[in-house]
Formats: C-alpha cells, sequence, structure tokens
C-alpha cells in the first residue's frame, strides 16, 4: 500500500511540475508588436542635450539589462564627444545622422549614415553624432545606459541653470 501511495505521490509532482513550467516561460517571453503610431515620446534623459525625444521599444535603460530605444535629434543636435560602459549598436531609421570618432568633435571627420546603415560601438570608444536634418535613430544597449562625456564641460547635466 506504501508503494501505491508513493508512486501516486511521485505522479502527482510530476504532473505539477508539468502543468506549471509552461506558465513560467510564456511570462518571461511575452510577445510584442510596437507600430510607429504607438511610440510614446518622452524628452531624452537630461545626460543627453535638450532637444531630442526619445521612445522605449523594449527593456528599460534605467535597469540592468537589455533595451531597446529610438532617439528622435532634430536639426543641427549634436552630442559631444562621449563613451559608454557598454556595447551600443545604432541603426539608422530616417533622416541623416553623422557620427565620428575621437576625442574632440570634428564635424569634417564625421561619417554621413542614411536610412538603414548600421554602426557597433564597442564599450569605451570615444565617439560623437549630429544630424543636420530631423533624424529617427535606433540603440540597442545593456543598461542602465551612462553616457560619459570626455570632457566634463560638455556633460548637459553640468550647465549652469
Amino acid at each position: 500500500m506504501k508503494k501505491i501511495l508513493f508512486a501516486f505521490g511521485l505522479v502527482f509532482v510530476f504532473v505539477a511540475v508539468a502543468v506549471t513550467a509552461p506558465e513560467t516561460a510564456t511570462t518571461t517571453t511575452d510577445h510584442k508588436v510596437i507600430s510607429p503610431s504607438d511610440l510614446q515620446w518622452t524628452d531624452a534623459p537630461p545626460s543627453l542635450p535638450p532637444g531630442a525625444k526619445m521612445a522605449v521599444l523594449d527593456g528599460d535603460p534605467n535597469k540592468a539589462g537589455s533595451f531597446t530605444v529610438r532617439l528622435k535629434a532634430p536639426a543641427g543636435y549634436k552630442v559631444a564627444p562621449h563613451t559608454h560602459p557598454t556595447a551600443e549598436r545604432v541603426t539608422v531609421i530616417s533622416g541623416s545622422f553623422r557620427i565620428g570618432m575621437g576625442e574632440k568633435l570634428d564635424e569634417a571627420s564625421a561619417q554621413e549614415m542614411g536610412p538603414g546603415s548600421f554602426l557597433n560601438l564597442p564599450a569605451g570608444m570615444k565617439h560623437f553624432a549630429m544630424s543636420n536634418a530631423e533624424s529617427i535613430v535606433q540603440i540597442n544597449s545593456e543598461g542602465p545606459f551612462q553616457i560619459n562625456y570626455v570632457n566634463p564641460s560638455d556633460d548637459p547635466r553640468n550647465a549652469k541653470k
């Protein structure tokens, strides 16, 4: 009798695990579709110069883990030379975005990136960016998002109010 009860107990445990396992898996891999009209544009974080808008597509740039955002930069927008502690992957969605490498913002050396262009920047790479016309870029990286300006006086968070 004890063997039968033990066998039923094992079957019960296996069934309970099998029934709950798929539910747990689906809660961490939700399907998501976002149309351009669904994007929620807000002001970019204070670590970026004012005027840009940002929409979060996936993840949370303020927390550990992967994230995807879109940045809408107005014409004439410039981000001074800076680095990030994690790799940054940039895809131009619309407009014309220019990127350059180095410790000084040198417009002549900046490379033009049109829609569909992709850029992979390793962690710690000194770079700068600008847009001649309104541009939208998609950025994939690991959070929490950090931007470290080469020259601290270029950091908008240090601007005198």
